[in-house]
């Protein structure tokens, strides 16, 4: 390992070379967001006269983290810090000119997760001719409350900003500023098609891949609104700008904030975010940043000239049920209640039992909001490209916690990081395909380079999902196409 020097606009960065790939990590693409610019759009990049160092990741995001026992199965460390609008690079060559780039949004249901958790390395990119960049953005009510006086979407704002900094400065570590897929999962996910759809984003990247997301998590701003009244009203403040002293007390401002965000029953938003019970604080119909849906937009056309690739994980929601003793401990009677809650119709639940005979109800329960939350929207979402989408589904399942292919366990067979530290906490004993992580690492390397996928794009007839899996990944047509249809009128 040794020391490697680009210099930037901003300043001098020293990144450490390692098997031939520079990392430079922790470079702020905006102001420090101290004091009330917590709440404001992010402001211009610091600069410095010295070299930087950039051999460490920077700080995260203000966060609680997760609860057990997701604490013990995903990788998410918290680092203290101002400057957490910064963003990580990984590159083959700092010389070289003409590269693809990738940018990666991370996930972490809009209130968790940073640029700095381990299988996000993008080691592997760069080694396979990429550049890769991760960044770190504003969420929970810092990045999404809608607070008088100050902006909507601050965490989206924070994506366009970052974005622009790498299309300003991407050249300087031999990347294409032409030449820019972003891509994301979960929340990250969700905030690439929001990007699409953002007329603030258009003409900043050139491809994208939606990885277990939707294109229906938004809401009004007076849905958002009444959100931050009620966020407001349990810190004994007002919506507004008088609202950021308490906003600002860091411990009480995230206790609040994350038990708000587990009851966001009262509120008509998304229903994808109001069923799962997951989310209160997300993307904003503002008429600035985002004017209508990012499905809608899509349909309309604000993807036609950008690839997408669109999937899901098999068993997305065993994450949240399994390690939760749900899949086990709930009742026939118990999953009747579960559906009638989140509106739906509990027979939805007969076609699910009929096709798993040996289902347990917690199986069907999730496998149901699998469907809900993400399989469904990423088939209703290539449907709004007008079937230009590849659509994938990952199926390799690991035996830890019968957790099976659950959502996130595809992350480091994309990154091609099975070694990683998160890897194991999702895994267990199991041992990871390096097989599947090479065929599905280099299609997103591929995707970047320009490449279509190796299979046919979502049309309305056949339906094509490319299913990763081992011994052999294979193209399945028309999926669960009878439990497609029971969400013709929902979703």
């Amino acid at each position: 390992m040794h020391a490697s020097v680009v210099a930037l606009p901003q300043g001098k960065v020293r990144g450490t070379v390692t098997r031939s790939v520079g990392a430079f990590l922790g470079i702020p693409y905006a102001a420090a967001p101290s004091g009330a610019a917590l709440f404001r759009a992010p402001g211009p990049a610091p600069s410095w006269d010295d070299e930087r160092d950039a051999t460490r990741y920077g700080p995260t995001a203000p966060q609680l983290g997760y609860p057990e026992p997701l604490r013990s199965i995903l990788h998410n460390p918290i680092i203290d810090g101002p400057e957490f609008l910064n963003l990580n690079v990984w590159t083959p060559d700092p010389g070289a000119s003409g590269l693809p780039v990738m940018v990666w949004i991370h996930g972490g249901a809009y209130r968790i997760g940073s640029n700095a958790v381990s299988v996000y390395d993008g080691h592997a990119f760069a080694r396979d001719g990429v550049v890769l960049v991760s960044i770190n953005y504003r969420f929970g009510a810092i990045g999404f409350a809608a607070l008088d006086g100050t902006p909507p979407n601050r965490g989206l704002l924070d994506q366009i900003a970052a974005l622009h900094w790498v299309r300003e400065n991407i050249a300087s570590f031999g990347g294409d500023p032409d030449q820019i897929t972003l891509f994301g999962e979960s929340a990250g996910a969700m905030s690439v098609a929001a990007l699409l759809a953002s007329p603030l984003a258009t003409g900043l990247f050139r491809r994208a891949i939606i990885q277990s997301g939707s294109g229906t998590v938004a809401c009004t701003l007076e849905d958002a609104r009444l959100v931050a009244a009620d966020f407001a009203n349990r810190l004994e403040t007002s919506p507004d700008t008088a609202a950021i002293p308490a906003l600002l007390d860091a411990e009480r401002n995230l206790v609040r904030d994350f038990t708000l965000q587990q009851n966001p029953d009262r509120w008509g938003t998304s229903i994808i975010a109001a069923a799962l019970g997951l989310m209160a604080f997300m993307p904003t119909i503002d008429g600035h940043t985002l004017t209508e849906r990012p499905i809608d937009a899509i349909a309309a056309g604000a993807a036609r000239d950008i690839p997408l690739i669109i999937g899901s994980t098999a068993d997305e929601f065993r994450l949240f049920t399994a390690p939760a003793g749900l899949t086990t401990a709930l009742t026939a009677e118990a999953l009747t209640e579960q559906l009638t809650a989140r509106g739906l119709d509990p027979r939805i639940a007969d076609t699910y039992a009929a096709n798993r005979p040996a289902a347990t109800p917690g199986d069907l329960f999730a496998v149901i909001l699998t469907d809900l939350a993400f399989r469904v929207p990423a088939a209703r979402l290539a449907e709004a490209t007008g079937g230009t989408a590849h659509v994938y589904e990952f199926a390799w399942p690991t035996t830890h916690l019968d957790l099976r292919s659950c959502h996130a366990l595809e992350l480091p067979f994309v990154f091609d990081t099975l070694t990683a530290k998160g890897t194991s906490m999702m895994t267990g004993a199991d041992t990871p395909p390096q097989t599947l992580a090479s065929e599905m690492h280099h299609t997103w390397v591929d995707f970047a380079h320009g490449r279509s996928p190796c299979w046919s794009p979502y049309d309305l007839g056949t339906r094509p999902v490319m299913t990763f899996n081992t011994p052999r990944s294979q193209l399945v047509h028309n999926p669960r196409a009878d439990e497609l249809r029971l969400w013709t009128d929902v979703i």
